[in-house]
């Protein structure tokens, strides 16, 4: 263990981890509702009393659903453990998509693009919604994955066998960001889901070491002159990715899907970005919507990062809203973390 990491505020002791659980409370909750009698009865209550929180998608699964089936664009995988996974749990809710219009727009956007890539990046990568996405839709894409929490990696490599492309995608337990980082994560977690907001900005004094290498050493790895996807969700450390991969955003000009928390360093990260050229698509409920600049939005996560024309999108199927209007619709932000 390295000298400082005792010396790490541990996230697990704190008082947002103690309300995220319901302090304790939660795990028991959602494992008595995802019971066959109280699953069955919340349903019919929810169907009654609130009808739209069915469309959140953060409602339990049932305790012994194993497994359900996404779709897009008319393809199909498989996700397992919706009773943990957070992803999985929206797509049995969503009938096989995800419920929020915004996270759905996301994964066809993703899907449009992966048809036309050789390499995709997954740089948090969870469960692996993207990595599966990608390689369904496109029987050839190869992808790398990355994933830093051990239990998630775990779920992360069921999924890869379970949908039969561990051939084609190269698992990797590191984070990506500044490489002289290694992180600490807990081998257990005593949260009610697989957590999906764990970063390098939580902290955790004892665990599993977990490197980190720079977007930059995958630069040689990846073949030249052939379309790259990157996804990147990584909680509010994107600026550091972007800081140690200049050399492999030059050399490879990727499309980016990259989840911007509102409270993201916006000139920081135009500054990494802009020198190759990129164009910002903020992904609304409907529609892509073009903007000028980067600015996170108080509601709407996602970005579609590309250097590609508009026509071009257009070409692979991507929609771009012409107004800002065409692509929102007014809703309540959703809270973060999730599970």
């Amino acid at each position: 263990m390295p000298p400082t990491q005792s010396a790490v505020a541990d996230y697990r002791r704190s008082a947002a981890c103690r309300r995220h659980r319901w302090y304790g409370a939660k795990k028991h909750v959602k494992r008595v509702l995802g019971w066959r009698v109280p699953h069955l009865a919340m349903r019919a209550a929810v169907r009654v009393l609130a009808p739209g929180v069915r469309a959140t998608g953060r409602l339990p699964a049932p305790a012994a659903l194993r497994e359900v089936t996404g779709r897009v664009d008319g393809v199909e995988y498989v996700m397992g453990d919706p009773a943990r996974c957070v992803i999985a749990k929206e797509l049995y809710w969503g009938g096989g998509r995800r419920p929020q219009p915004a996270d759905d727009l996301a994964v066809r956007v993703f899907a449009a693009a992966a048809r036309h890539a050789a390499t995709l990046l997954d740089i948090g990568a969870y469960t692996g919604l993207f990595t599966l996405v990608g390689t369904a839709v496109n029987p050839a894409l190869r992808a790398h994955a990355f994933e830093i929490v051990p239990e998630v990696y775990q779920a992360l490599v069921d999924n890869c066998v379970r949908n039969r492309v561990l051939h084609r995608v190269t698992l990797h337990h590191t984070g990506v960001g500044d490489p002289s980082v290694t992180l600490m994560m807990p081998a257990r977690t005593a949260d009610s889901a697989l957590p999906c907001f764990y970063s390098s900005r939580l902290g955790f004094p004892d665990g599993v070491p977990v490197e980190t290498v720079a977007l930059d050493s995958l630069a040689d790895r990846i073949p030249q002159g052939r379309g790259v996807l990157l996804k990147v969700d990584v909680e509010g450390t994107e600026a550091e990715v972007f800081e140690h991969g200049q050399k492999f955003l030059a050399e490879h000009r990727p499309d980016i899907l990259c989840e911007v928390l509102p409270d993201a360093d916006a000139e920081r990260l135009r500054s990494l970005l802009e020198p190759y050229g990129y164009r910002c698509h903020l992904v609304g409920d409907r529609a892509l919507a073009a903007a000028s600049r980067l600015v996170p939005h108080p509601r709407f996560r996602d970005w579609f990062l590309t250097t590609r024309t508009p026509g071009e999108l257009t070409a692979l199927g991507i929609e771009v809203a012409e107004a800002a209007g065409q692509y929102a619709r007014p809703r309540a932000a959703d809270p973060r973390p999730t599970g």
